[in-house]
């Protein structure tokens, strides 16, 4: 069986998306070009950032996607949804209770989620 570990996102700008990640991720990505940028994710998985516009084949606007970030409690899911807004993150879900458990939902730069949630 296969072990997906690379995710990619295409983006309108790897520079901008780069520069947003590197931010919140905490450190810079292993590869940049002008087209695509990846980070090393502490957990070994890839994060690819690739230009919507140069990908090959096109990419197609189906659907959307997000990135969840489990965290070991609610606070901390608090206190991510306050640094997050306070550096302007784009707002799609206030912190709230779901069946999961405890989450919020930011967006980056070109609309993909960042969830972020506390497991019930």
């Amino acid at each position: 069986m296969f072990d997906p570990n690379f995710v990619l996102l295409y983006v309108s700008s790897p520079e901008a998306s780069a520069k947003f990640y590197s931010e919140l991720l905490g450190h810079a990505p292993i590869e940049a070009s002008p087209t695509f940028a990846m980070f090393k994710l502490e957990s070994g998985v890839m994060l690819g950032l690739w230009s919507r516009h140069t990908v090959d084949p096109a990419a197609t606007p189906v659907g959307g996607g997000e990135l969840a970030f489990a965290v070991g409690d609610n606070a901390t899911v608090d206190s991510t949804y306050d640094k997050w807004s306070t550096r302007g993150l784009a707002i799609a879900q206030t912190p709230c209770k779901l069946d999961f458990g405890y989450t919020f939902v930011a967006q980056d730069p070109d609309g993909h989620r960042l969830r972020v949630f506390a497991p019930a």
